[in-house]
């Protein structure tokens, strides 16, 4: 796969955090060496984050996340550096950009507790070197350099002084950020461990409606890949082939994989000596917490008249008609339970800050979130005690499959 090809949410995600002015554009800009970001004197030019995915060597495949300042002003400045907050959840390496001619104030100090809490690597970047009297020019080894106006003295080593301007330290910059990259984590795969070389592998993709013309959707064809980087061989087929690819294969597959919308008919057509799991189960497991989701699905059976619950995407699409978030879940719950009960439903980056008031969550499986965010999401319902699950997850349950649908785990 091209580094081009790299979907968002495998890449490393970086975070430009700091205060109106402080030129996290331009830092932005001179990291990249292009006008990905828009520079302005006039205070606030950014209003919402911006995500850019693009190649950034040494570092490789990231997202480059440039939020609104820390310090905006009024009620819809308020809602502004909340969703810079927000992104602190998907943020691998965060940058602090300080105006070097200023110092750091309450506001980038209130921001790196933030950081320094979530355990997120960081790198303090005090910019406008070529105006700042005292900034540190020599070289980029700060660990004996006067840090004064940064956190602490233990920050020494987390300082770097740059000027977008000049392009002094832009390269150092680059090189120290692709330090902090996360440790690839080498024995991470989506079902590498369940599979062997050689085997089949039957993937059951319904192609309807809300299907995207074209293409296959990327849970399924980052499977596909993994399948492949495992030497195996994957066998895609629509759901109304299932059962007579399986009767005419030669050999048993090792899994059957299923979109969750018709896991019931992949059921019925699997014998019950193949393991079948669905995309959604898979990704559960590799972006989350199998466990808890399984559990927070077993709770849909305890709900009662009145419970609320929250149907959460990480995307945002183009409803159908029959759309599956809010349309086909609502239904299956509501029929599954018998009980009156209220759905809220959040798309893209909004998810509530506040959880207290739902009874269950259901996400989706999380594919165009990285890991990082979907585990944030995870722990804040873990936190507020509201169980929470997704949906292949739920599904399964509701079908009376999900004992079987996880087996192969165990």
């Amino acid at each position: 796969m091209s580094l081009n090809n790299v979907p968002s949410s495998e890449r490393t995600h970086i975070g430009i955090f700091g205060k109106r002015n402080a030129g996290k554009s331009s830092v932005i800009n001179a990291i990249t060496g292009q006008s990905l970001a828009i520079v302005s004197d006039i205070k606030g030019t950014t209003t919402d984050p911006v995500l850019k995915s693009m190649e950034l060597l040494p570092l490789g495949p990231v997202v480059l996340i440039d939020t609104p300042g820390l310090d905006d002003e009024g009620d819809l400045g308020h809602l502004r550096i909340q969703k810079a907050y927000q992104i602190l959840n998907k943020t691998d390496i965060a940058l602090l950009v300080i105006d070097g001619t200023a110092g750091m104030t309450a506001e980038d100090y209130q921001i790196l507790d933030r950081i320094r809490a979530k355990n997120i690597p960081y790198l303090i970047v005090f910019n406008k070197a070529d105006l700042a009297p005292d900034a540190d020019t020599s070289d980029t080894d700060t660990s004996d350099a006067d840090t004064s106006g940064t956190a602490d003295a233990a920050d020494a080593a987390n300082v770097i002084w740059v000027s977008a301007v000049t392009g002094l330290h832009i390269q150092e910059l680059k090189e120290r950020l692709a330090t902090l990259l996360p440790d690839e984590d080498s024995g991470k795969t989506i079902l590498g461990d369940l599979i062997r070389p050689s085997d089949f592998i039957v993937l059951v993709v319904p192609i309807d409606k809300a299907a995207p013309k074209g293409r296959l959707i990327l849970p399924q064809q980052q499977t596909i890949r993994d399948i492949l980087d495992h030497n195996a061989i994957s066998i895609v087929v629509k759901e109304t082939d299932l059962k007579h690819t399986l009767e005419t294969l030669g050999k048993k597959p090792a899994l059957v994989i299923t979109d969750s919308q018709v896991f019931d008919k992949a059921a019925a057509d699997t014998p019950s000596d193949i393991p079948l799991t669905s995309f959604s189960i898979l990704f559960a497991r590799y972006k989350g917490n199998l466990k808890t989701l399984v559990d927070g699905a077993r709770m849909l059976r305890h709900l009662e008249n009145g419970d609320k619950i929250l149907i959460s995407e990480g995307c945002t699409h183009h409803r159908q008609c029959d759309d599956i978030g809010t349309v086909k879940l609502p239904r299956l719950i509501r029929n599954y339970t018998g009980k009156e009960l209220e759905f809220e439903f959040t798309s893209g980056t909004e998810f509530p800050f506040s959880l207290e008031k739902y009874r269950l969550i259901v996400h989706c499986g999380g594919c165009m979130l990285n890991e990082r965010e979907m585990k944030y999401r995870i722990r804040c319902a873990e936190d507020a005690g509201i169980p929470i699950t997704n949906y292949g997850t739920a599904i399964a349950c509701m079908k009376g499959i999900l004992e079987r649908s996880i087996e192969i785990f165990s």
